[in-house]
């Protein structure tokens, strides 16, 4: 479960998302009675310190354009991430500037990142792996945003899938998609994306590259291997 705040909406932003901001109601008030569930069954202290002590961290990191589709973007668009550790969960703040006037995104931390540290695409590559719908983004008129967020992200962000043999995986990287597949049309995009609540976005906008030690994303601060994070 996570709380998103976001500035720059108008009301023909609400209009046009209202059929997703639905959804996602109805999914927290489900949340929250399975929540209080827990608590009647004497549960909810164990997982209120399922996280244990966590001490306070600031981290802060950009993400980095998609080549192919940067004039769709902004041809000066910029993207800088901040992230704060708290006892139940994490705070990530996205500031948006130089973009095309009017765009909306859509957020999702993921397991995969399509480039290398150094900003290459990755050869091969297929998939973004396990992803996580996080908040909408809407660029306003001036051509800046900003979305923050609070949910688990430092170090332990996961999901998993018995039914499909998924164990715990790690999504320690940030990417935005366009929200609508004709913003990116005139940069050469055809067809749709799963990444929206309607699954039918456009392209990768921008996306966070892993480092080049450890080849791990920015939401693993405590990395131990190649490609192992302390959780």
């Amino acid at each position: 479960m996570h709380t998103v705040e976001q500035t720059g909406k108008g009301e023909a932003m609400r209009s046009a998302l209202g059929r997703t901001r639905s959804r996602r109601i109805g999914t927290i008030v489900v949340v929250g009675v399975a929540a209080l569930g827990a608590a009647a069954l004497g549960i909810g202290p164990a997982l209120s310190a399922g996280r244990g002590p966590v001490p306070l961290v600031t981290k802060t990191f950009r993400l980095f354009p998609n080549p192919a589709f940067v004039a769709c973007a902004g041809s000066n668009a910029k993207v800088s991430a901040k992230v704060t550790s708290g006892p139940l969960n994490d705070t990530l703040t996205l500031h948006l500037s130089g973009f095309n006037p009017g765009l909306n995104f859509d957020l999702f931390t993921v397991q995969n990142s399509n480039q290398n540290s150094d900003g290459s695409p990755v050869s091969g590559f297929t998939s973004f792996g396990l992803a996580w719908y996080q908040s909408d983004l809407h660029v306003g008129p001036s051509g800046n945003g900003t979305v923050s967020i609070k949910t688990i992200l430092l170090n332990q962000i996961f999901g998993f899938d018995p039914a499909v043999g998924l164990g715990p995986t790690n999504t320690f990287h940030v990417g935005f998609w366009f929200n609508n597949p004709a913003d990116a049309a005139a940069c050469g995009f055809t067809g749709t994306t799963p990444f929206n609540g309607e699954h039918d976005a456009g392209p990768l906008a921008f996306i966070t590259r892993p480092s080049a030690k450890f080849d791990l994303g920015p939401l693993c601060t405590k990395p131990v291997s190649p490609g192992v994070c302390h959780p």
